[in-house]
């Protein structure tokens, strides 16, 4: 059975609210048994970053703390948005329109809080929901604008939500900016974080044993504050998401997957 059917097949059988209880537990099981046996603690890393998000407040929830680090030590940090963030289920334009400049001011609140520049904050706008089914010349003229602003920052160490984050959108990104890396013509460290992988699919499932050798974790205890105050500010999307989810990043860990380049 795929991930999308069983999913489909959990909503089906389950009310919402037991599923939700049922997804938190597994989520928490699964976090508490990966950071303390199969996850190694990495020392923070001073080297200059490139986030890449799909949705107004992915970087937050996956990267926040790592983010407010290095901009603390003031270390560069350029984070890309690839959609608009704008997917809510309103057929109206106007209120389409709305929500794309709502989550826009959202992520400018939440990076200036974690200390990124606005002119380190580039939003791509693709139509949310669409990375995966990109027509063909626009996806090689969004892997191209991709290898053009890694090519200008030069970043040491890029970040792009894990391969199998059970979102469209998510591994879509993944994919276009592993395809860009080579166009780029840079070495780069390519790190993986997850965003709804414990949330949505059995771990067993999901990953494989050399995926699960690759996690580690980093302590965000000095500015989990910082992190705390902008996931708050996606108000937009905190109504939306269910709670139990939200609180799955509010730790002192940021979780991370090593992946090659």
């Amino acid at each position: 059975m795929s991930i999308k059917k069983y999913l489909q097949s959990l909503q089906k059988l389950l009310p919402n609210t037991l599923l939700e209880q049922i997804q938190y537990l597994h989520s928490s099981l699964l976090l508490r048994w990966i950071l303390s046996s199969k996850s190694q603690p990495v020392a923070f890393s001073q080297k200059s970053a490139m986030v890449f998000s799909p949705h107004q407040d992915d970087e937050t929830f996956g990267c926040g703390g790592l983010i407010a680090l290095k901009r603390e030590y003031g270390i560069p940090v350029v984070v890309i948005f690839l959609t608009d963030g704008g997917s809510t289920g309103h057929t109206e334009p106007n209120s389409q329109n709305q929500i794309i400049q709502i989550r826009k001011q959202e992520a400018l609140t939440a990076l200036g809080i974690l200390g990124v520049p606005s002119s380190a904050i580039h939003f791509l706008e693709k139509p949310d929901g669409t990375l995966l089914n990109l027509k063909n010349q626009e996806r090689q003229q969004t892997i191209t604008r991709i290898a053009e602003l890694l090519q200008k920052y030069q970043p040491e160490e890029v970040y792009v939500p894990h391969h199998k984050d059970c979102h469209r959108d998510h591994e879509a990104t993944y994919e276009l900016v592993k395809e860009a890396i080579p166009q780029a013509k840079i070495t780069v460290e390519l790190i993986q974080y997850p965003i709804w992988l414990f949330w949505r699919a059995p771990l067993f499932i999901m990953l494989k044993l050399q995926d699960i050798a690759a996690v580690y974790h980093l302590s965000i205890a000095p500015v989990q504050d910082k992190k705390h105050r902008a996931i708050s500010s996606y108000c937009s999307q905190i109504q939306s998401l269910p709670s139990g989810f939200i609180q799955r990043f509010l730790g002192s860990t940021e979780i991370f997957f090593k992946s090659e380049s």
